[in-house]
């Protein structure tokens, strides 16, 4: 594996269990990941992997959440930024983005994000409200992270194309069914959403969107996962790509420099200049790291 000296993790968690609960970790597939994951975990594999700085992204929909992560981003130097969450349809969440910014490490807020994949309307995002505080998030200077499901696509591409000013960040590519090994309908609304110039995408996520339930090794899910990649890096180019390890959820499949190794064996056919955008250029420019 090459090891990239300057790279950033553009997508990673911790929680603490005896703070508040995770409670989307439900069943027995998800059981691993039912422990306390810190930054002190992080920290020794996120370096071995050549890895100088993150951005911490949040896991539930708990205002008190965000606070926390910008004290430790604040605390840590391997955190560069954080994507946090508030609640967009609230009156004054102008204020509210205000007020986290003006909190221990509120420096280090880079962005916002929600969990659209939960909503059971597939144009959450396209509710006025919802709009609004969209507006509230670009006019803050902030991105917002999309984490959204296949079906949801559509409405991203509709959100973004009404909000020129706001960068939208997929995260995971739109969660594409990999495990089944279809490329459509998803391929087709991703290149849509990949058109508008004020879209990033990152490349995370995808080994735990394989067969979890077959064991193989990290070459064979590489190849499982080639042909989404090579989706995203033609769609979107390097340019607008940037790696993300999506740990600890990756570890349901593999461990964190697995995804590293497989992230790199994506990316071969890159040029050095290209791969030094997806390991850092990318995320280094969209979250001002």
């Amino acid at each position: 594996m090459t090891v990239h000296t300057g790279t950033v993790d553009a997508h990673h968690h911790v929680w603490d269990l005896s703070v508040r609960d995770q409670d989307w970790i439900v069943g027995p597939e998800l059981a691993p990941l039912r422990r306390n994951f810190t930054v002190q975990d992080l920290e020794a594999e996120a370096r071995a992997a050549g890895v100088h700085r993150t951005v911490l992204v949040q896991t539930v929909t708990v205002a008190e959440e965000t606070p926390e992560f910008l004290t430790l981003a604040d605390e840590h130097d391997l955190i560069g930024g954080v994507v946090g969450w508030t609640d967009l349809t609230r009156p004054d969440v102008a204020d509210e983005l205000a007020r986290l910014r003006e909190l221990p490490g509120g420096r280090c807020l880079r962005g916002i994000r929600h969990q659209v994949q939960g909503e059971p309307d597939p144009e959450w995002l396209l509710r006025p409200d919802v709009r609004r505080g969209l507006g509230a998030v670009a006019a803050a200077g902030l991105v917002y992270d999309l984490v959204v499901l296949p079906h949801q696509l559509p409405a991203c591409v509709r959100a973004a194309a009404a909000l020129p000013g706001l960068t939208f960040v997929l995260d995971h590519l739109g969660k594409p069914p990999i495990a089944s090994g279809e490329l459509e309908p998803w391929a087709t609304h991703f290149r849509a959403l990949a058109a508008l110039p004020n879209t990033v995408c990152k490349l995370s996520g995808m080994v735990t969107e394989t067969d979890l339930t077959r064991r193989r090794s990290p070459q064979a899910r590489r190849r499982e996962m080639l042909p989404y990649a090579d989706t995203a890096l033609d769609a979107f180019g390097p340019g607008r790509l940037m790696f993300g390890s999506d740990w600890p959820v990756c570890t349901l499949a593999t461990t964190y420099g697995g995804v590293a190794f497989m992230a790199d064996g994506l990316t071969l056919g890159l040029s050095g200049d290209e791969r030094a955008q997806v390991f850092e250029g990318t995320a280094t420019r969209v979250y001002r790291l």
